[in-house]
């Protein structure tokens, strides 16, 4: 690891922990030339290429599958914490699987799933936007197969 103080390529780890995303390791470095200390944080690179609708590929971002559970759990129950969680225990369980490509679809409905069971408002948000949904009758279903006890009240 380069010194950013003074661009040495050696450095010794004092001090290793987990960070706050799942898959990243926060490190205490200390330079063996300059003898400043730095820290550093690892996080697994995820190799995983998506598919997506138009055929064509683009490389997986854990931030942008963040972003997207954001805009749909804003105003709900969800926490930023939470969502964060989510998106780390999907990148996870694709790394587990040994999943090196997946369509778009399938990364969907994986998605909506795991938000099904959090909460149903962020849920119906992230499908308007995952199925595309074309009037207000396909939201209805979408709310009718969610919570058919609720819309009756």
């Amino acid at each position: 690891m380069k010194c950013p103080f003074c661009g040495h390529e050696e450095s010794k780890v004092t001090d290793s922990r987990g960070a706050s995303e799942a898959n990243a390791i926060r490190r205490r470095r200390e330079c063996l030339s300059c003898a400043r200390r730095f820290t550093t944080f690892e996080t697994v690179d995820i190799s995983l290429q998506v598919r997506k609708r138009d055929g064509s590929y683009e490389d997986f971002h854990l931030p942008k599958l963040i972003k997207g559970l954001d805009a749909a759990s804003r105003h709900t129950r969800i926490s930023h914490d939470q969502v964060r969680d989510l998106a780390s225990s999907i990148a996870s369980e694709l790394m587990e699987n040994q999943v090196r490509e997946i369509d778009t679809t399938k990364l969907g409905e994986l998605v909506m799933e795991r938000l099904r069971e959090l909460d149903t408002v962020a849920y119906i948000r992230f499908a308007c936007v995952y199925r595309r949904f074309k009037d207000v009758d396909e939201i209805m279903d979408a709310i009718h197969t969610v919570a058919p006890e609720e819309v009756k009240k």
